[in-house]
């Protein structure tokens, strides 16, 4: 990818639209949109890295009610020619199609690299990767079998939607409240993820949400990981100008960076 003379890229994760309320989550999509809109005069690209919901389940013909301000602001970017790359987390495991046909979203279910302009980065959620976290591994493991999703599918959706939220929130491995405590640079996983692939291939920077702390920790001499934070105590995110990497925090009154 070849940014343009005054384009960015930006990287922006774990929204968890939908809780712990309407009415709050409500409050939190409306600032959200208002930064996408913000941001479309100069973006070239925008990098969703999973938990944009705090529950999605694609059904054959039902996608879970509500967020029509966040698809139709992503919908209205994407038709102007805006690249969007969407990364499942671990909320929103189940997507089958629905971002890809209405909105021309690919969508990525692992990281994947990326070259832009001469960089070299690494992207993904980050859930289940690295050390340790064998409880949400364990897990995940079940969430994903085919078998899983296809009994799932069967209950109603007013049933199914409602008991994935219940879970969502109380399960705390499902919610991340876990996550959200710094481990020290030694101790964080993704840290030590960053550092094995290291030792295989040269990467620039490495981006990832899920642990819903804003982060940057030096992982090589000319490597670097980022975790973009969440859009629900810090309302943080990426930028990339084509020279370096900043992690920005929004100021929600007035929409400007500080």
């Amino acid at each position: 990818m070849k940014l343009p003379e005054g384009k960015k890229i930006y990287f922006s994760s774990d929204n968890h639209l939908g809780a712990p309320s309407y009415s709050e989550s409500l409050k939190r999509e409306k600032v959200f949109v208002s930064w996408l809109d913000h941001i479309k005069s100069d973006a070239h690209a925008v990098f969703l890295l999973g938990d944009l919901f705090d529950f999605w389940f694609e059904y054959r013909e039902v996608v879970p009610k509500g967020f029509v301000r966040t698809l139709g602001k992503l919908a209205e970017l994407s038709d102007a020619g805006i690249e969007i790359y969407y990364f499942v987390g671990n909320h929103d495991l189940w997507m089958k199609g629905y971002f890809e046909k209405e909105l021309n979203i690919p969508v990525f279910h692992e990281p994947q690299v990326f070259e832009i302009n001469s960089a070299v980065f690494f992207i993904g959620h980050g859930d289940g990767l690295g050390p340790g976290d064998l409880g949400y591994k364990r897990m995940k493991k079940v969430f994903t079998h085919p078998v899983s999703k296809w009994l799932f599918k069967w209950l109603h959706p007013d049933l199914g939607v409602r008991l994935a939220r219940h879970l969502s929130v109380k399960n705390k491995l499902i919610s991340g409240d876990e996550d959200a405590k710094f481990l020290g640079e030694e101790n964080e996983w993704l840290a030590q993820y960053c550092k094995r692939k290291l030792l295989s291939s040269h990467y620039d920077y490495f981006v990832f949400g899920h642990r819903h702390l804003p982060m940057e920790i030096e992982v090589g001499e000319t490597s670097k990981y980022i975790n973009l934070g969440d859009w629900i105590s810090h309302y943080t995110y990426g930028v990339f100008d084509g020279k370096e990497f900043t992690l920005e925090k929004l100021d929600k009154k007035t929409l400007r960076t500080k």
